[in-house]
């Protein structure tokens, strides 16, 4: 692919009101909340964001490569339309960078795993597996991305690292991130459903890929990495994620759920029923799930009443692969983890709290692979908006129950 000058970013990326400049609206004219006053807010951040439309602009994302090429917010409204990412303004305005993590937001952004335990690229060697000794890597932290590719409804952006993990191993290697906006045909065909004329949508698909730039293979003695595609959204008091699982018997396909990241959770805020787990996102008590390659069908939902948004993440899933364990314990067996997780935040011990937001998680197998060797994970984002009746008929298809069940869970 030819490299674009930074500097020519600007020109190549598609601006939001490339049309009626003399008719734009200021940030203080559009209320907050809305895709337009983010679209201005980040742009002061980032002066090479780039944003996807839809032939109509109503469809619309912002994806930045200063932060480490984000899809920060998207909207099916165009720019008085709702900004359906999560921002942390607090975080972005801040004039000093957090050593352990900086959470500027974004609905979508890679991460390296595993965030804990032996392979864990998060902690010193040898180091206590608690917050104190834990730091983000500032490739996926702090540093900006390099644009390889923008035009038309998608952009291609690159960063080459290194990283140290757990066992002293300095890894090398590069990833490749593509963001590609959907259409609604696509939409329809990538899911399977028809929409009826009242949803409003927006969909990305996201390409990303790490390829070892060492002059050793990564194995399980020299540990190894893995994508991690975290999606984060603002919570609702009666927010729920949906995650459909295989069911089965556990000495096959292992425990239905992981829940005791933090503790158990109360029945306040998770369920299982049927062939199905439900966590609660308010945004007031810290729970995460997590699921393995053989539970998980390769999708998760939230929906949330109060704004009638739907949200579905879909990803790529090997059964048969390893994945790694990312929990905080370098006793862990590292060679058996989840391929999903849904998080609601909350208080910390102290009171405060990270956000709050939501967030729906999909990660790769284990990148065991020789120099040159690439690994791949596909993760793709789909928002609706519209009417409960129409917004059933698309999680009747999806998950196999209905809006109303859903509602009545908690």
């Amino acid at each position: 692919m030819k490299k674009n000058s930074l500097g020519l970013i600007p020109l190549i990326a598609i601006t939001l009101l490339s049309c009626n400049n003399s008719k734009e609206k200021t940030m203080n004219e559009y209320e907050k909340g809305t895709f337009g006053y983010d679209w201005q807010y980040l742009s002061r951040k980032d002066d090479r964001l780039v944003v996807l439309k839809s032939d109509d602009a109503g469809a619309q994302i912002l994806v930045s490569p200063k932060y480490q090429a984000k899809v920060f917010t998207s909207t099916a409204g165009g720019p008085d339309g709702a900004s359906l990412g999560y921002l942390n303004y607090e975080a972005l305005d801040a004039k000093a960078t957090n050593e352990h993590m900086n959470g500027y937001g974004g609905e979508n952004r890679f991460w390296l795993g595993p965030e804990g335990g032996k392979f864990s690229v998060y902690f010193k060697p040898g180091a206590e597996q608690v917050y104190d000794n834990w730091h983000t890597p500032k490739p996926i932290d702090i540093e900006p991305w390099t644009v390889m590719n923008a035009g038309g409804k998608s952009v291609t952006m690159e960063k080459t690292m290194n990283v140290t993990n757990y066992q002293g191993t300095l890894l090398s290697l590069k990833i490749d991130r593509t963001i590609k906006l959907l259409s609604y045909p696509e939409i329809s065909s990538k899911l399977g459903i028809s929409l009826n004329v009242d949803i409003k949508a927006v969909a990305y698909a996201t390409e990303n890929s790490i390829t070892n730039l060492n002059n050793f293979a990564w194995t399980v003695e020299t540990g190894t990495i893995c994508i991690w595609i975290l999606d984060m959204f603002n919570p609702g008091p009666e927010a729920v994620t949906i995650v459909p699982f295989i069911s089965g018997d556990e000495k096959e396909l292992g425990p239905v759920a992981t829940t005791n990241y933090f503790g158990e959770i109360p029945a306040s805020h998770f369920r299982l029923k049927n062939d199905f787990a439900f966590l609660k996102t308010d945004g007031k008590y810290r729970s995460k799930i997590g699921m393995n390659a053989k539970r998980t069908k390769a999708i998760a939902g939230n929906y949330d009443p109060d704004t009638k948004r739907l949200t579905v993440s879909t990803f790529d899933v090997d059964p048969n692969a390893v994945y790694l364990n990312q929990e905080w314990n370098p006793m862990k067996d590292p060679l058996t983890g989840d391929a999903l997780n849904a998080y609601n935040d909350g208080p910390l011990e102290d009171g405060s709290i990270m956000g709050p937001f939501l967030e729906l998680e999909s990660a790769s197998p284990g990148a065991f692979i020789v120099p040159n060797e690439s690994l791949r994970h596909n993760h793709n984002v789909y928002h609706f908006t519209g009417e409960e009746k129409s917004l059933s008929e698309i999680t009747k298809k999806l998950f196999g129950i209905s809006i109303d069940e859903i509602n009545s869970i908690f």
